[in-house]
């Protein structure tokens, strides 16, 4: 496949780009900061839950996987991340279950609200509509309904950003306006110096995708980025069209790192991408800094993605902002369109013959 190295050609990016994927990049601030509007709209009136689960696939799932990060260090109640058709045996009704579809036909979530339903559990519902909009109003379950129109991957913020604020609805974190506020200012800043006007010379994710080219992207995380690079590594196969994976420090220097040991002429096909933060500890900045040492030795590429702003979720969200503009460069320079995922459509079709949804919405139809 031939690579484009004119990403400066707004023309030729708008060709291929056809559904605009670099315009949801470039007004990621707009969009958190009306998802932030949205939540808080909506009053929860649950007591205090003995653990949280958060669930969802695909691009609606990584919110689940992202507010987990983002609580470990801050919620006396544990949260989990359920990517699955059924919710742990542990899940009742003292346990507050987040159900996130975009569409709201997710067959898996779906399952899940089943399930938590049948439980009696505490349950908030999130979609743009859908079999999940209709019978979370059909069972008095709380329901945010977001905008349509958005690739689900695309629509991140609503699908994070409410899950976040309704804690603070709970009672179970406080003062998170001047988290939302930097997190917006952050990612105007990020999405000014990463958007498609700036040239390739002055422009950090165009240049990293240029560099991705020809390799299969490997994202290191660590801390409050294991689930920001798991979302890195998506957007690199959804919009790119690339294989990609991740691992998490230090759970990878007892087991990744031997991978490379002997890997010759196949570590030539890989690069690596370090997400770093200025603040991290000295231990895992050890870690990371003795481990580029070693990969050095072989004909990897190496890069670091830094984390930008002080609190944990602008931190997060501005590295998220980044991998999403270099996934959409990197397709682009690959003349792909970044948005179409006609895999997964075509898995969809396959497993509708199966009758498994059908079976979910005829079991909510009998508790409606």
């Amino acid at each position: 496949m031939p690579v484009r190295k004119d990403l400066d050609d707004l023309g030729k990016t708008r060709k291929i780009d056809k559904s605009d994927m670099l315009s949801f990049c470039v007004n990621a601030p707009k969009h958190y900061e009306k998802a932030a509007a949205l939540a808080k709209t909506l009053r929860l009136t649950y007591p205090k839950p003995k653990m949280i689960v958060v669930a969802g696939m695909g691009g609606s799932g990584i919110g689940g996987e992202l507010l987990k990060d983002w609580s470990r260090n801050r919620l006396a109640v544990p949260v989990d991340a359920c990517r699955d058709y059924s919710l742990p045996k542990c899940v009742d009704e003292d346990s507050l279950v987040f159900v996130l579809s975009y569409s709201g036909e997710t067959e898996e979530s779906l399952s899940v609200f089943l399930e938590a339903a049948r439980r009696k559990c505490m349950i908030f519902c999130i979609s743009s509509g859908g079999s999940l909009g209709e019978f979370a109003q059909k069972l008095s379950v709380p329901y945010l309904q977001i905008p349509q129109g958005m690739p689900p991957r695309a629509a991140l913020p609503y699908l994070f950003l409410p899950t976040v604020l309704s804690l603070e609805t709970l009672g179970l974190v406080s003062d998170l306006d001047l988290e939302i506020s930097e997190t917006s200012k952050v990612l105007r800043s990020v999405c000014g110096e990463n958007s498609p006007q700036v040239p390739l010379k002055r422009n950090f994710s165009k240049t990293l995708a240029l560099n991705l080219q020809g390799t299969i992207p490997v994202i290191y995380g660590f801390g409050v980025y294991r689930a920001v690079a798991q979302r890195f590594k998506t957007q690199l196969n959804e919009n790119s069209k690339v294989p990609a994976k991740t691992e998490v420090f230090p759970e990878l220097n007892h087991n990744e790192i031997v991978g490379w040991e002997k890997s010759d002429e196949l570590a030539k096909w890989f690069s690596v991408i370090f997400i770093r933060d200025k603040t991290e500890s000295v231990e895992i900045k050890q870690r990371i800094e003795t481990t580029k040492e070693l990969l050095r030795e072989k004909s990897l590429k190496l890069f670091e993605v830094w984390s930008e702003g002080t609190s944990p979720l602008a931190k997060m969200c501005s590295v998220v902002c980044i991998g999403d503009f270099v996934s959409a460069y990197l397709a682009i320079s690959r003349g792909v369109d970044p948005t179409p995922v006609r895999t997964i459509a075509l898995l969809k079709q396959k497993l509708e013959k199966s009758g498994t949804k059908q079976k979910i919405l005829r079991e909510l139809r009998k508790l409606a």
